[in-house]
């Protein structure tokens, strides 16, 4: 869809082109308020608002959702608890797009409003883990694990903005820029035969209210609510009309305000009666301004998926992205695109996701084909922690395959070849005997997609200076 962008010199407020994602990205800029606005110019405002605001209320809807049980179980928790994924997904699952068959998560949806949280993390005994923390907007503002903190226990406690008192001595403060926010944990999980050790340490993820520190504390029951829309929190968003999309925007910025780079978009939001802190009623606006709020989602989606869908540098077929991801400052169309697509992305520095959904020749993966990825010798992703190459259907889930593998790395025994390269064979039948340590085994049918990840990538692949191989058509 093709949509046309909304000029206002007025305001100096624009619809432009990042170079780097190809993608409408919102520029503002400062200016004086001009009353009553034109339709144009409240169209543009609230277009741009509603880019700033959407990976928050993205995030509120999926907190709503994983928040939602009495206590811990798979991938939801009470608010400011452990969730502990205890086993990789299958070919069954089908609720989260492209799921990871590298790490176990462990996740905590956390609210700091009345004190701060305390968490414990044992000792990793060299195994690569990553808790990234994300404020209530997903800007990832502290990465705590084997990259930035090392293996060795480690306590710290989640702080509130504004927050003062004291913390109980050799307990890291980080100050997360918003009450409510999120952190993902990943934890280096070498296939099914590890997992006993993984759920150990898992076992060993404390979170304490500052308040119960030192006592047996036992954390509370949650609140199920029964009328809550359970449904992925994309869809539900894209369902939100555009009076509520921006009434629960205003709530939320109750508790998790702009940040200081945010205001010239609070100087925006000002010009249409939305104010940081104070509810919002858009049916109490000019009608110029109500008629852009109903049209914002309609207009405003398309580009923030199709942000998503060219966000990064394509190269030998990869799509890669080595820019912005996790620390936005004011591109809001591109964290909206990421939120959409990838909410909880980690910073390139901690991990990279090329993808790929055609071959050299750039036609679509074929799983009538057999394809060929080819490592020289020495090439294989620079990567401190691992990397691996995960395969997707067309439906972007784990294709069901006869040996049950949905991905191949460096956790893995790959055969080398004679002069030390590697190959990945992507094909629906065994390569042979031989081979079939290097096969990734394709659809039964249809198209499919790669996912190469890189935790704790080299200078190499963040400076740009190496690429994935091209994927080929293979002979056999």
């Amino acid at each position: 869809m093709k949509l046309k962008p909304v000029a206002i010199a007025a305001l100096s407020l624009a619809v432009t082109f990042s170079p780097v994602v190809n993608a409408p990205v919102f520029a503002q800029t400062q200016v004086e308020a001009k009353s009553p606005l034109t339709e144009e110019q409240a169209k543009a405002i609230v277009y741009s608002i509603y880019v700033m605001a959407y990976p928050m209320v993205l995030m509120d809807l999926s907190t709503a959702i994983s928040t939602n049980v009495a206590e811990p179980g798979g991938v939801s928790a009470p608010i400011n608890q452990f969730a502990n994924l205890a086993a990789f997904p299958d070919a069954s699952f089908d609720t989260v797009v492209r799921p990871n068959a590298n790490t176990l998560y462990s996740s905590l949806t956390y609210d700091v409003s009345k004190e701060p949280l305390i968490v414990s993390v044992p000792a990793s005994k060299g195994r690569y883990y990553l808790f990234q923390m994300m404020d209530e907007w997903t800007e990832v503002y502290a990465s705590p694990g084997s990259r930035t903190t090392g293996d060795d226990a480690f306590t710290f406690a989640i702080v509130g903005p504004g927050w003062q008192g004291k913390l109980p001595d050799g307990v890291r403060a980080y100050q997360s820029p918003t009450a409510n926010g999120w952190m993902l944990g990943r934890i280096e999980t070498r296939g099914k035969d590890d997992y006993d050790a993984v759920h150990a340490f898992q076992k060993g993820l404390k979170a304490v209210p500052l308040s119960a520190w030192g006592t047996d504390y036992v954390a509370p029951k949650g609140t199920v609510n029964a009328a809550q829309d359970m449904t992925s929190p994309v869809t539900q968003i894209e369902k939100l009309d555009g009076p509520a999309f921006f009434k629960r925007f205003a709530e939320l910025m109750k508790k998790n305000p702009p940040h200081a780079n945010d205001e010239s978009a609070v100087d925006l939001m000002r010009q249409i009666g939305l104010v940081p802190g104070e509810s919002y009623d858009p049916s109490k606006q000019p009608q110029v301004v109500q008629d852009a709020v109903a049209s914002a989602p309609a207009k405003v989606l398309p580009f923030i998926q199709n942000t998503w869908v060219k966000s990064g540098e394509l190269v030998n077929g990869w799509r890669i992205n080595l820019t912005g991801i996790g620390s936005y400052g004011s591109d809001y169309m591109h964290r909206a695109g990421v939120a959409f697509g990838g909410l909880g992305a980690n910073k390139p520095v901690d991990a990279v996701y090329p993808s790929a959904f055609v071959d050299a020749d750039g036609n679509p993966f074929d799983s009538s084909n057999n394809y060929v990825v080819h490592f020289d010798k020495g090439e294989t992703p620079p990567a401190r922690a691992f990397w691996s190459v995960t395969l997707y259907n067309q439906d972007q889930f784990f294709a069901k395959n006869p040996i049950d593998r949905y991905t191949l790395g460096s956790n893995d025994p790959l055969k080398k070849n004679p002069d030390g390269s590697v190959d990945i064979y992507i094909q629906r039948q065994s390569p042979g005997k031989d081979k079939e340590a290097n096969w990734l085994p394709a659809p039964e049918s249809g198209h499919f997609s790669l996912t190469m990840r890189l935790y704790w990538p080299e200078l190499a692949v963040l400076s740009g200076a190496w690429s994935p191989p091209a994927v080929e058509l293979a002979n056999n």
